[in-house]
């Protein structure tokens, strides 16, 4: 087999996102309703044996960096069996975890032992109340994992906030001078029209390159680098380790480079956030497929993989919600 997975805009395919469960046990407003249970049932989730074949065969085409995903991974028992296996593959050089770090406390020491090294925690907010209004959890038990994954050793430690007009806006120093004291990166995400809260949340979307601007009256931004496969662009606050990534799938899409695919929890194969593009996985590893038929599968996928999403001309064009993708 070839080595590099190539579309037909000639982008290389290196990083896989894998969700390995839609279940979350936060209720973020932009993300799940409420009371929703639509979930995929565990035994539509691809098993450990099959999610080790599928990153074996993308592996070995080419792809370096994978992301564990959910919902909320750690929602999945004995994730951190699932990392090692992983993380023992030829070829994968980077493992890294996003979580909202509910669980994190329990689970750090032995991810990181499995061979995780960067972890991306979800943190909106630092006002229990705001948190609790935002995502229907507790804000102690996100820091708590937070303090964990720090003294576990996880470099660097991502913080990711997604930015809402009305909702968090007003925060923005505040997460700033909280990863300026503790040594963290920060990310400010833009909203997305992920499915049906998506789009409600779309009233609160912030464009932000206003956030940046807002940033550089009071701190001095320099251009920053961070090593990593993902899509942020990244200042550097002057005097400081401080680096502050800015992801801007809305004010400016950046498609042209987008070097990733998604694997959802039940084994479907996202092309692109933004597009409805996929290929089912599950039934070729449960009809007996080959690791060369997978393969084959893998590549015709990639070579349809869209050129751009359509979030600001066809908000409405995706329906399914973010969990059901993986972050």
């Amino acid at each position: 087999m070839a080595d590099t997975l190539v579309d037909r805009y000639q982008r290389r395919i290196e990083y896989v996102r894998l969700s390995v469960t839609d279940r979350c046990d936060l209720r973020c407003f932009y993300c799940l309703p409420r009371g929703y249970r639509d979930f995929e049932t565990p035994e539509h989730w691809l098993t450990f044996d099959e999610i080790e074949r599928v990153v074996a065969v993308f592996t070995r085409l080419g792809v370096h960096r994978v992301r564990l995903t959910g919902g909320e991974p750690l929602v999945r028992h004995d994730l951190p069996v699932l990392a090692a296996r992983l993380a023992a593959l030829p070829g994968l050089e980077d493992l890294s975890l996003s979580t909202n770090a509910t669980r994190l406390a329990r689970h750090a020491e032995a991810l990181r032992r499995a061979g995780v090294r960067r972890v991306n925690i979800s943190l909106d907010t630092l006002d229990p109340a705001r948190f609790r209004a935002i995502t229907g959890g507790r804000l102690e038990k996100v820091l708590e994992g937070i303090e964990a994954a720090r003294a576990a050793g996880f470099a660097p430690i991502k913080i990711n906030m997604v930015v809402m007009r009305g909702v968090n806006d007003d925060e923005v120093e505040a997460m700033v001078e909280f990863c300026l004291a503790h040594g963290f990166t920060l990310r400010f995400i833009e909203t997305m029209p992920m499915g049906e809260t998506g789009r409600h949340a779309s009233d609160r979307y912030i464009d932000l390159e206003t956030i940046r601007r807002r940033l550089a009256r009071r701190f001095e931004l320099l251009p920053g680098m961070m090593p990593g496969g993902g899509p942020a662009r990244y200042v550097q606050v002057a005097g400081t380790d401080l680096r502050i990534g800015f992801i801007t799938p809305i004010s400016r899409h950046f498609c042209a480079t987008c070097n990733r695919v998604r694997l959802s929890a039940d084994g479907t194969l996202h092309l692109c956030l933004g597009q409805e593009h996929s290929l089912p996985l599950r039934p070729l590893l449960r009809d007996g497929a080959s690791d060369a038929e997978l393969a084959a599968a893998i590549r015709a996928a990639v070579a349809r993989k869209p050129e751009r999403h359509e979030f600001r001309e066809r908000p409405e064009k995706v329906v399914r919600f973010m969990s059901m993708t993986g972050g």
